[in-house]
């Protein structure tokens, strides 16, 4: 990085910025840790210094990639407090990489706790008049679908984003839920989601050897954290609704444990027709395995695995709700239903095992929007541009 004042942002010969960004976020499987990691890494490849803050190391963060650098939240146990507390270590912890690295910005993925614990952060830096980052917030929809509901939380909420530089969500309707959930004055942006596929290391083939799914098998994927709004149960009986002559099997990618479902399996007979893989990382070689993928939430502020499905080539099937629709296409790279219709989305999963012409298709139309409205060339820099203004 070239020489410069310490107080100010510093400029390579191109003219463009070299930043210090803080990264907030969960280290766990799902949305907004996988974005929030997929965004460091490519951030660092384009020369800024990416420092991130968590309990762990993020699941896919590669620690040894030039540009990163983790600094973990230990949370102590006192008898003190019935429950142990994350939010404070967490501040002081980005107080004092924010102070000692001369962070630029704090990015914190959730406003609850990360941009509560920036704000604290910054407060505690501007107690001692010592260099403060610019908060900016990016909701992923927990914030506002389920914690904004909750009048214990809501005002904590509204604090954080009242005192943020900026915020973010990953789709319009999320900008518009949050909108009409919290009074807030400052403008919301959208920035949508992005993947950026990895060099795979298995074959189709491969996999589906691995998984026992013959050639005539049409298996759907999908992949998620599990959780209650990810209903489970529909996608199950989604797949206990098709019926069709060529064999259709469901493999799920599980990011937590699927025993909360398996009487549910066995009261519809699917044992034999649906795979279960849980804690696999390789995600992206069983979207490679799959013919199309089953989605089944019933709120979705983005869909950033059925962003993955479309990449790979594969139509998806889901319910149009939140913003799936700006996602997937319905007619063109996949179908949408309203929300609770298990049988219209059997007819749809039927209707793709039958054609596998229209299933190739269609997840080429698929692949093409993903490639032409949601990459890393096309994400990325929008949050560059965020960075350097409110930097600035």
């Amino acid at each position: 990085m070239p020489n410069c004042p310490r107080r100010f942002v510093c400029f390579d010969d191109e003219g463009a910025s070299n930043l210090n960004i803080g990264i907030t976020c969960y280290p766990l499987i799902g949305g907004s840790g996988i974005l929030a990691t997929a965004l460091g890494t490519e951030l660092a490849q384009r020369g800024h210094r990416v420092h991130f803050f968590s309990s762990a190391p993020p699941v896919r963060l590669d620690l040894t990639q030039p540009g990163i650098f983790f600094h973990q939240v230990v949370v102590k146990e006192y008898s003190l407090f019935t429950y142990p507390d994350y939010t404070l270590p967490l501040a002081v912890r980005m107080a004092e990489v924010g102070q000692a690295q001369r962070l630029d910005v704090f990015h914190v993925h959730y406003a609850v706790p990360h941009a509560t614990a920036a704000y604290l952060a910054v407060q505690m830096l501007a107690a001692s008049a010592r260099h403060q980052p610019k908060i900016i917030t990016t909701l992923h929809g927990t914030d506002t679908t389920l914690l904004g509901q909750d009048p214990g939380y809501r005002p904590a909420i509204e604090h954080a984003l009242a005192h943020s530089d900026a915020i973010t969500t990953v789709s319009e309707s999320l900008r518009k839920e949050t909108l009409a959930t919290f009074a807030i004055e400052r403008p919301v942006e959208v920035i949508h989601n992005f993947f950026a596929p990895s060099a795979r290391r298995r074959t189709r083939e491969e996999v589906r050897a691995e998984l026992g799914v013959s050639p005539d098998e049409f298996l759907a994927v999908h992949a998620s954290n599990l959780r209650p709004l990810k209903r489970i149960d529909l996608l199950l009986r989604t797949l206990a609704a098709v019926r069709n002559s060529r064999p259709v099997r469901l493999l799920i990618v599980a990011g937590a444990p699927f025993a909360p479902y398996e009487a549910l399996l066995d009261d519809l007979g699917l044992r034999d027709r649906v795979i279960v893989k849980e804690g696999a990382r390789e995600v992206e070689d069983y979207l490679l395995a799959a013919d199309a993928g089953l989605y089944s939430s019933e709120h979705e502020s983005f869909g950033l695995s059925i962003l993955e499905t479309l990449s790979y080539g594969k139509p998806v099937v889901a319910f149009a709700i939140g913003g799936i629709p700006e996602v997937v296409v319905n007619g063109e790279s996949g179908f949408l239903h309203p929300f609770g219709d298990v049988e219209a989305m059997a007819g749809s999963l039927e209707s793709l095992a039958d054609s596998p012409e229209r299933a190739n298709a269609m997840g080429a139309q698929g692949r093409r929007r993903a490639e032409t409205h949601f990459t890393a060339n096309q994400i990325v820099p929008q949050y560059e541009a965020l960075y350097r203004r409110i930097a600035r």
